[in-house]
């Protein structure tokens, strides 16, 4: 059924503009989108900018959003969206998945769909008994699925303070207070010591520098998971070979124990995960 109606959405978004669209625009809209809950993010070409807010308005009707962003760029330390508003006026939404709700402001706080895979993994990788820490919480993207379905205890820690708003929210609504607890600090502020049996990197770009942070963290043999993004011509070494001579610095052995790949993150660079066991020798 669901399928019948995505295929029954794309013609009627294309009849209803092509009437108010020059025709060489209307191929030019967009045919891929992404939805987090009742808020539709959707890339626009420069042509299509003059008509932004009568094509986004007919998205969303066909489509049923209360808001509509112009997708931009995600910029700085935080890996903030900086997202136009163009249809609608209230981009805070509830995003359900996989038993989790997600309450976030989709044009202020990173949230992609394409991670989705990986939010479903964390539902099963931890143990009741486990202490899990999350350097990089965000809105509990990763770690609410750890706290809800593995019953293990969680310590979220998310440095950006409207971010954080959000995941006290989503530990609420989520009904896991004596599973979760969060801390608006920097992760390298953090005071716990060979606490952790597992860490969450869930972080791109820069996620090497924290690696220090995680093994003091870390107990004997605990799992980190550790996200960044790589080059593809430096695949399958990387990011491995970075981790390893690290913890070797640092008095620790690492053992690989899989590698994944999230997603492509730009032109021949992609965003990976290792499952990556550490050992103080």
């Amino acid at each position: 059924m669901r399928k019948t109606k995505t295929q029954l959405i794309k013609p009627r978004i294309r009849e209803i503009l092509s009437k108010i669209l020059p025709k060489e625009l209307v191929e030019k809209l967009p045919k891929r989108w992404s939805q987090i809950g009742d808020v539709l993010i959707l890339p626009l070409r420069e042509e299509l900018l003059p008509y932004k807010h009568e094509i986004a308005k007919v998205y969303a009707e066909v489509l049923g959003v209360k808001t509509v962003l112009r997708k931009g760029w995600i910029l700085g330390e935080f890996r903030e969206p900086h997202y136009e508003i163009i249809y609608g006026n209230d981009p805070i939404t509830v995003h359900r998945e996989n038993g989790i709700l997600y309450k976030l402001d989709a044009s202020r706080i990173m949230f992609s769909p394409a991670n989705v895979k990986e939010r479903v993994r964390m539902a099963s990788i931890a143990k009741p008994n486990e202490l899990v820490v999350d350097m990089f919480a965000g809105i509990g993207h990763l770690s609410l699925p750890i706290a809800k379905h593995c019953k293990a205890k969680v310590i979220a820690i998310e440095k950006n303070p409207y971010t954080f708003k959000f995941l006290v929210e989503n530990i609420e609504l989520n009904k896991v207070q004596d599973k979760m607890s969060a801390y608006n600090i920097d992760n390298r502020e953090f005071k716990g010591e060979n606490i952790a049996d597992r860490i969450l990197m869930g972080y791109v770009i820069k996620t090497h520098e924290f690696i220090p942070k995680a093994l003091e963290i870390a107990k004997d043999e605990a799992i980190i998971h550790y996200h960044n993004t790589v080059p593809e011509r430096l695949m399958p070494k990387e990011p491995f070979e970075t981790f390893q001579k690290i913890a070797k610095e640092h008095g620790y052995d690492a053992e690989l124990l899989e590698s994944r790949i999230i997603k492509r993150y730009s032109p021949g660079v992609w965003h990976v995960v290792l499952d990556v066991r550490v050992f103080k020798k």
